[in-house]
Order: structure tokens, then sequence, then C-alpha cells
């Protein structure tokens, strides 16, 4: 099959679904109100909550809540076929994700802008906050530390990508004076952001910058993991409008135009599929397509962590309610964007299927490095890109999301530790700076103490987190149906997704579960029994609070 048609299909697919499906789930379910005041305007203190023009906000969003995963996972999942992983993309993007990111946002935004985790409490129970609360804690630690891993790898494979890494931060740095001063009108600094970006992209490979492989007895992959924490946790700290917003929008415009590119040179190089459409000769030790699809492939489709983006960061800069539609749906569909031009990188982009064997020779192969070497290749042959610019400009595109990622990820592990200052009156803690440091020292304890002198540790609990991200989604979810079910609207448009989550997450554990005990994996298998239990708890809470508040709404209609 051409890839030409895959790409219509998909991209005609998810515009549909924002057009007349966002539109549906805005006006009718949500109900977004443009005269809401938001939380952005009641609290407004210029470093957390500040009102934001959607398009710079959908740029903080999209970028934060994209990093590498919607890279990894499905160029990861095409070992099934590039059918199922389509499917599962485009489906997921219109009916799961865009309704649970803009939900999300609508959810936190109803009530003071405060996290997912927090306002579960009130929500649904105390009981499920706590547990919902532990859920977040680890996804964070996860990202944050693996994260730190994919980025420091990538800027030791690929020198030449590190002088536009950062060199981004200072043009951030540049274009965030700029916007919140007002010197300059968003479309002029938006273009000449861009352009400063992919100046220091095409100066890349002439100017290769490498770390010693080893400085004081710490290596090269160590050295970048400080560097890159060290980086995150002042990120974290500087108000928003300083750094993580241009930051993020400048990235969104880049990614887009990466985008662009690569689509344009799928349709002028009419490339061919040579991955199967279904694998059936899968290699051995293959895990089984269903349930473990549904979780290897998280961004993209639906994942949790953009839950706690949403409410997170997001709701405390959304300028007018009804831009939670444009910033948490539009979003999606830019994920999706991205997932799907991997798993046509990552199946068109090699010559024969020899040789895209040979690069997905077992489960777990491919990733980032397919998507390079499959989108540099379509790249040179559709528009003459030379290859090592094309490695160049995909490799920044990936490490860029996924440093943003971080950026927004310490901000949030270091609220989740704020909002447990405030549950437990722990005064020293609910301050910026120390509750930081706890962020920062907790991912570090995971990558140095698990990991060793090199800083990998986060790796080691890697294997749990699509299970524990899915069931992340399934909880804010619920926090979502809930609220509706109070409001007496209709709640299947997400009740649907949150019982497929429950139910493809508690299966996907179990499969773990018997994988970590065969190979006498302890440490997992302890962690996978406590996640496997807390999603079992959820799946009662949801049936019990969910029947509950429908027996009251009938019993008040009939009163």
């Amino acid at each position: 099959m051409n890839a030409i048609l895959l790409m219509l299909m998909g991209l005609g697919a998810m515009f549909l679904g924002y057009v007349f499906y966002s539109k549906f789930i805005a006006e009718k379910i949500f109900k977004l109100d443009p005269n809401f005041r938001t939380p952005a305007h009641e609290f407004e203190d210029g470093v957390d909550f500040v009102p934001t023009n959607k398009f710079v906000l959908w740029g903080h969003h999209f970028t934060s809540v994209a990093g590498a995963a919607p890279i990894i996972g499905p160029a990861i999942a095409v070992i099934w076929g590039w059918v199922p992983a389509f499917l599962w993309v485009i489906f997921g993007t219109i009916f799961f994700a865009g309704v649970h990111d803009a939900g999300a946002i609508w959810a936190s935004n109803r009530n003071k802008a405060r996290s997912i985790g927090a306002l579960t409490g009130d929500v649904v129970g105390k009981k499920s906050q706590s547990l919902f609360m532990i859920v977040i804690f680890l996804v964070l630690l996860m990202v944050n530390a693996v994260f730190a891993t994919a980025i420091s790898g990538l800027l030791i494979s690929f020198p030449s990508s590190v002088l536009p890494v950062w060199g981004a931060i200072f043009v951030a740095l540049i274009i965030g004076q700029v916007i919140f001063r007002k010197w300059m009108n968003l479309g002029t600094i938006s273009i000449l952001g861009v352009i400063a970006l992919y100046a220091l992209i095409w100066s890349g490979p002439s100017m290769p910058l490498t770390l010693p492989e080893s400085f004081m007895g710490v290596s090269d992959n160590a050295q970048w993991i400080l560097v890159l924490f060290g980086y995150a946790s002042i990120a974290s700290l500087l108000p928003v409008w300083m750094l993580l917003q241009p930051r993020d929008y400048i990235n969104g415009l880049q990614l887009f135009i990466g985008l662009i590119l690569v689509y344009a040179a799928v349709l002028i190089s009419g490339p061919e599929l040579v991955a199967p459409a279904f694998n059936t000769n899968t290699p051995v030790g293959t895990p089984s397509m269903i349930p473990l699809l549904f979780v290897t492939i998280a961004c993209g489709a639906i994942s949790g962590f953009h839950g706690l983006v949403a409410s997170g960061t997001t709701s405390k800069q959304l300028d007018k309610e009804p831009d939670a539609r444009f910033v948490g749906y539009f979003g999606a569909i830019g994920e999706g964007s991205l997932a799907l031009a991997t798993i046509i990188a990552a199946t068109a982009g090699f010559a024969t299927l020899a040789d895209w064997q040979a690069v997905y020779h077992s489960f777990g192969q491919g990733g980032v490095s397919a998507f390079v070497q499959g989108g540099a290749n379509i790249l040179q042959n559709g528009i003459g890109l030379d290859v090592s610019i094309s490695q160049t400009l995909l490799t920044v595109m990936a490490v860029l999301f996924a440093g943003t990622t971080m950026d927004t990820g310490l901000r949030l592990q270091r609220y989740i530790f704020q909002e447990w200052a405030q549950i437990y009156n722990i005064k020293w803690m609910s301050k910026a700076a120390p509750a930081t440091l706890l962020a920062v020292g907790s991912c570090l304890i995971l990558a140095f103490g698990a990991g060793g002198a090199d800083g990998t540790g986060g790796l080691l609990i890697w294997p749990l987190f699509g299970t524990t991200n899915q069931l992340l989604a399934g909880l804010t979810l619920l926090v979502i149906t809930t609220m509706l079910v109070k409001l007496g609207r209709p709640m299947y448009f997400t009740l649907i997704p949150l019982v497929f989550l429950l139910v493809m997450t508690i299966y996907a554990l179990l499969i773990q579960l018997m994988s970590f005990y065969q190979k006498s994996d302890w440490f997992l298998f302890g962690l996978d029994l406590v996640v496997l239990i807390a999603a079992i708890w959820i799946a009662l809470e949801a049936s019990s609070t969910l029947t509950r508040l429908r027996r009251e709404n009938k019993e008040r209609q009939s009163a």
C-alpha cells in the first residue's frame, strides 16, 4: 500500500473529528461558557496563573504532552503491523484523547484550576484521591527520569543536535520577553523565532558538540542527565511566560513545520509501506497484540500524562473557557498527526521488508532511531534534503519535545509535593523551592540509585509506564464522568473510553505480572502488583460512585 493513501485517510479522519465531534463535545457535553471567569483571571499572579493567547497556550499544551512518547510508542507498536497501530492512533485520537484532554482542562477550570489528583477527593472520594496522587507521582517519576536518559542518549548519538537544542532555549527566552511585553505582534515574532530555530538546525551538523567521555569519573551520559535536571529545576521555578510558554510555542510551530516537510516528502516520493499490514511472523518473545498495543501506544492515542498537564499548568493559563476545545482537543490532534507520521516513517522509510525486519528483530526495537532513520530517508527521497540535515531535524524534534515534557513534568511534580503539603499541613514543603528540590531529588535517587553511576535507573521501572499511564487516564476519565453525572449530562462519551482503558490496563498488568514472575524480577513483580490492585480498586470505585450518583439523580427527578 502507498503511504500517501494512509496519510490522507489519517489526516482526513482527524480533521473531521475536530470539526464535528469536538464541536459536539464542547457545546453539548462540556457546555463551555465564554462568560465563565477562568482561574487564570481570578488568581492571576504573573507566575503560574497567566491568561494566555490560545495559540500560545496550544503550543505549551501540545509540546508538553507530546514529548518523545508519540514517536517511541507507535515506532515500537508497528511490530504487530501498521494497520493495528494506525487504527488505534486515529480512533484513539478522535474518541479518546481529544475528549480526555479537553475534559481535563474543563474539569480543572471549573474547580479553581486544581489538578485532577487534588480535585478527585471532592469529586470521587478521599480514598481515590490518595491512590490517585500516588499513581501521579509514579508516572511523573518515570517520565522525568526516563526522558532525561532518552535525551542524553540522543545528544550523544547525534552531536549535531546539541547546538539547536540548547540554542532554542535562548530563542525562547527572547520570544517570552517580546510576547509578554507586547513589543511585537505574535505573527512577526513567530516567523522570526522559527527562522532562528531552523538556522540553528542548519548549523548543527557543521558544529557538532560533545561532552568528555568521562569527567571526574562521571560518564558523558550521566553528565548530560545532571545538566538536564539542573536546567529543568530552574525552568520549573521561572514564571511560565518567561520560558515555558515561549519554548513550548516555538517548538509547536517547529513540529508542525517538520510534519509538513515529512508529509510533503511523502506526497512527492509516494513511498510504499514495506512493513506487513498484520505481522503474522513476529519475533520470538513478542507479547500478544491485545492488550499490549493499547498500552504501548499511549501518547498518540490517549495518555494519562495529558490529564496532568491539562489540569496542572494548562488550566492555569486558560483565557476563555471555549479555548479548551482548541487547546485540548486540537492538541490531541497534533499529537495524533505526529504518531501518524511516525507510523509512516517506521514502515515506509525502509527500502525493503528485509531492511525493516533487520531493525525489528525483537520486541522493543525501533523507537526514535527508526523514526529518525526512516523519516530521513523519506525527506531525502521526497524533497532532496541531505540525510545529515534530515537526521538533525528529526532528532531535534524528538529532543525538544522530550525536553519540554521534562520542563512541565518537573513543575507538575513540584505541584504534587505542594499539594501534599496542603493536605498534610507541611508548611515548609508548600514553598516552590523546597518542593522543587524534593522533585529533583526523587528523580535523581531513581536515576542514580537504581541505575548506578550512569544515571539510567529510570529505565528500571519503565516497563510499567504504559500500564500506569493508562491507569492514570482512566482515573482522569472517572473524574470527568463523575462531574458529568452530577450535572445531569450524558456520560457515555467518557464512560466508554474509561471502561475500555480499565479493562485493557488490568489485562496488560496481569500479563506483565506473569512475565515478571517467570523472570524472577521481584521488584517489578511487586510494583506491578501494587498498580494492579490500584486498577481493580479504581474499577470498583468507579462502578460504586457512578451507580450511586445515577440513583440519586433518579430519586431527585421522581421527587
